[in-house]
């Protein structure tokens, strides 16, 4: 495995790990949208919306396309999606175990 540093480790995780963020990337799962789409989706305000797409574009996570007066946001789906797929194929595995890590960790 090839050696990565610590800080890009924890720079892809701290943007996975925001919940705002989090909502974003699953309603890209589904199929590319606008600003206004995921606003819907979420219930949160354009501003916030935005400001958290440019963080994931910045990264990577997401990209775009100018269509019309709407720039339209895809979740990479070479990279992040196969990620998430497998975070989630881990999380079934071992949602009792994750619990148990979770409440240790807060002692």
């Amino acid at each position: 495995m090839k050696k990565t540093s610590f800080f890009l480790y924890e720079m892809f995780c701290k943007t996975l790990a925001n919940r705002t963020r989090y909502e974003i990337i699953r309603i890209l799962a589904d199929k590319p949208r606008n600003v206004k789409e995921i606003c819907k989706k979420t219930g949160f305000e354009q501003s916030r919306v935005s400001h958290n797409l440019k963080k994931l574009e910045k990264c990577g996570f997401v990209s775009s396309v100018h269509k019309g007066k709407n720039r339209i946001y895809s979740l990479d789906r070479e990279y992040i999606l196969p990620i998430l797929k497998n975070i989630d194929k881990y999380i079934e595995k071992y949602q009792k175990r994750l619990k148990v890590c979770h409440l240790k960790l807060k002692m």
